[in-house]
């Protein structure tokens, strides 16, 4: 072995000390400066600038460290540590529930728009996988989606409008009907005096009732209109910027389970993608079936309630018997028979769909059960109401995955 190595190999170790050493003085000259600036005849902006440099080579700032070398861990067996450490841990759950009891709705916003937007990625990577950007298919996905709502309200405004002014002027003709003791509705007056508990209600301050119930509902349209702007908000800048997320995600696991965290968390959200694409698949059967069946009876606006049950059929469980009790109350229009008719239709279609369709098909999409399914928005309505029956079952779905992959492997392995 040369003289040169020898020497290489003697100094070698000798340089940890020297580097301690060094570092522990750089450290002592940040702290002296700290406490003799004021002392000193230099300008306060002077004496922070110094203080910056000094640190800054205490700290060991390089081109890959912007802020240094990160300290040693703290003794965690000093009971100083330990009595601070619990006392922080109640104090931080405490701040994190009243936290979360304050914002719980906006989380279930959050939580909703995250759903949305994953549901809406495949079709963005399809879009892209024909040689697109994400930016365009993103574009185009949205276009597609405001185009159907659009149509919705293409149909349902001028209809809303035209109703509304039949009604305006046939107002003055029930009011004669009301009083013609020989038709319905003037039998049903004399007998339940109608108009003059009408009077009565009005008179003893129900105007003011009627104006603060007209003025709540307003309110409540307002409060909904907000949140659907800001669900719709949210889920556009995640799906376009969704890899991104997903990435910021993935770091939040340690190093040595980050794979396994990439797995489990791509699993999850192909399984609430796969959510959607059911539920858009149960909706489309709803509305078709409504359309098919307006059709067939000549129940009016047949093409606008087939959006309109397609629509509600998105929200699980009552969804679809809210539309059903809307068209039969249309076709109550035309005749009781058919009235009743569209009402066997439904009931008959709710049960077809709670125990066959969604079951087997958020089977094969989220891999839950109908068990799972129908307990999950059970209790995700009760809890939450609509935004929690509708994010409830990629919730169990996820939850689910987690349990089989973490405490059942153990408990099968123990």
């Amino acid at each position: 072995m040369s003289d040169q190595a020898h020497q290489r190999q003697d100094t070698g170790p000798a340089t940890e000390p020297a580097k301690e050493l060094r570092a522990e003085e750089l450290e002592s000259e940040v702290s002296d400066l700290i406490a003799s600036g004021e002392a000193r005849e230099l300008s306060p902006e002077e004496v922070v600038e110094e203080i910056h440099v000094a640190a800054e080579a205490a700290a060991g700032v390089d081109d890959d460290l912007a802020f240094g070398r990160v300290g040693p861990r703290f003794d965690h067996r000093s009971p100083f540590y330990i009595g601070m450490e619990g006392a922080a841990g109640v104090a931080v759950i405490f701040a994190l529930g009243s936290m979360i009891l304050a914002i719980g709705q906006v989380l279930l916003l959050i939580a909703l728009a995250v759903v949305i937007a994953v549901g809406l990625d495949p079709a963005v990577s399809w879009i892209m996988r024909r040689g697109l950007p994400r930016w365009t298919a993103v574009t185009v996905v949205l276009i597609i989606a405001l185009g159907v709502f659009a149509g919705f309200l293409a149909l349902a405004i001028p209809i809303l409008i035209t109703q509304t002014e039949k009604l305006a002027t046939e107002i003055p003709h029930y009011l004669h009907t009301l009083k013609n003791h020989n038709s319905f509705l003037g039998r049903l007056n004399a007998h339940y005096h109608i108009v003059s508990g009408i009077q009565r209600f009005i008179s003893r301050g129900g105007s003011s009732q009627i104006a603060g119930g007209v003025l709540g509902f307003g309110q409540v349209v307002l409060s909904l209109v907000g949140s659907v702007v800001v669900v719709v908000i949210l889920a556009v800048y995640l799906l376009a910027d969704l890899p991104r997320v997903k990435r910021g995600v993935y770091r939040f696991a340690p190093k040595t389970r980050r794979a396994r965290m990439v797995l489990l968390t791509n699993e999850i959200l192909d399984r609430i993608g796969g959510y959607v694409l059911g539920n858009l698949l149960t909706s489309f059967i709803a509305g078709f079936g409504t359309w098919a069946w307006a059709l067939a009876f000549g129940i009016p606006y047949a093409l606008l309630l087939g959006f309109m049950v397609a629509l509600l059929d998105l929200i699980p469980v009552v969804g679809s018997t809210i539309g059903g009790i809307i068209v039969s109350l249309i076709a109550l229009t035309l005749s009781l028979p058919i009235a009743v008719a569209t009402a066997v239709f439904y009931t008959l279609y709710r049960l077809l769909e709670d125990y066959l369709l969604t079951p087997r098909i958020m089977a094969r999409t989220v891999q839950v059960p109908g068990l799972l399914t129908v307990i999950a928005t059970a209790i995700g309505g009760a809890l939450f109401g609509i935004v929690g029956a509708l994010i409830a079952i990629p919730v169990a779905a996820g939850v689910k995955l987690l349990l089989e992959e973490t405490t059942l492997r153990h408990l099968e392995s123990g």
